[in-house]
């Protein structure tokens, strides 16, 4: 498809699976995909409220961009019961119970590229039994190829199975059991509005849009995005992600070392029983963290041997 033609098809989309009356759920992270769907389903017209979870290990510039998008939908309020910062009734930022680095102490080790359940716990929860909207793409990795389609349901479950079956929807499955599919037409739909209360559902306006077409679509719409990108950043995202691997990291802590100190004022607390004996600081534990100390174990490598026993 062309440029024009995967513009066209994202927005024809949002309103193909449009409720006037039961707004979607976008999921907001600061990142330029975020931007792309926020605006996508402007240009739509569809009914949506925008969501963000604050991960407590953003950077100060995504958590100002944020805010400052987030303006432009109403009077910010705080709701301290359920640790909500809403703006208007339509755009919302989440804050957890437990932040970053009292999930590293829970836990007993930081996370790393297998055991990323940070993710689970900042990033992806919130929207349950609701149409969320993502700016999954593709492009971004082969693991968000194989496990996302136009349409994710996360879910593992013998019952949307079945209705698929029953509604002669074909379809694939992810690594964890969920299914995607690939279709707008009024099958997909019907199974959505049977099955998304009860399901973790992923609609995926973007999926096949390039970096190229990012930035065209943004660029064309006077949308300056996250300031971190200007700062030379290909990705928006948590300080300390070991998805970004070391170099990476000490990117990110070289930049922002009072986020380093409070990792390593967090790997204080469980270096003293750490599942690889030789650490016993949290200067020690960093340093693995970061992939300095190459001859000792890898908690990948912990959790894989676990896994098989």
């Amino acid at each position: 498809m062309t440029y024009e033609e995967k513009v066209q098809k994202s927005i024809e989309f949002l309103k193909f699976f449009n409720k006037p009356d039961d707004p979607y759920y976008l999921c907001y992270s600061g990142g330029k995909d975020s931007d792309v769907i926020r605006i996508l389903a402007d240009i739509a017209g569809v009914n949506y409220e925008i969501h963000n979870n604050h991960t407590t290990v953003d950077a100060p510039e995504t958590v100002y961009y944020i805010r400052e998008v987030f303006s432009e939908y109403g009077e910010m309020k705080f709701d301290k019961e359920t640790r909500t910062r809403s703006y208007g009734d339509k755009a919302f930022i989440h804050y957890p119970e437990k932040n970053m680095f009292q999930l590293i102490v829970k836990k007993r080790f930081p996370p790393t590229r297998l055991a990323r359940y940070c993710c689970q716990v900042l990033k992806e929860n919130g929207g349950f039994g609701r149409r969320k909207v993502t700016g999954v793409r593709w492009a971004e990795s082969l693991n968000r190829k194989n496990n996302h389609g136009l349409l994710t349901f996360m879910n593992k479950s013998k019952e949307l199975r079945k209705k698929a079956a029953d509604a002669n929807v074909k379809y694939t499955e992810t690594k964890k059991g969920g299914i995607i599919l690939n279709m707008d037409n009024d099958e997909a739909k019907d199974l959505i509005e049977t099955c998304y209360r009860t399901t973790s559902t992923l609609i995926n306006p973007i999926i096949e849009w390039t970096d190229e077409d990012v930035w065209k679509f943004l660029n064309e719409h006077s949308c300056e995005s996250n300031p971190l990108y200007q700062k030379g950043y290909r990705r928006v995202g948590c300080i300390g992600c070991p998805m970004s691997g070391a170099r990476g990291m000490k990117k990110e802590f070289a930049e922002y070392p009072k986020y380093k100190d409070l990792y390593k004022q967090a790997f204080d607390k469980i270096a003293d029983d750490f599942v690889n004996p030789s650490i016993k600081t949290g200067e020690d534990l960093m340093r693995w963290w970061l992939g300095d100390d190459p001859n000792q174990i890898t908690i990948d490598d912990w959790l894989n041997a676990e896994e098989t026993q």
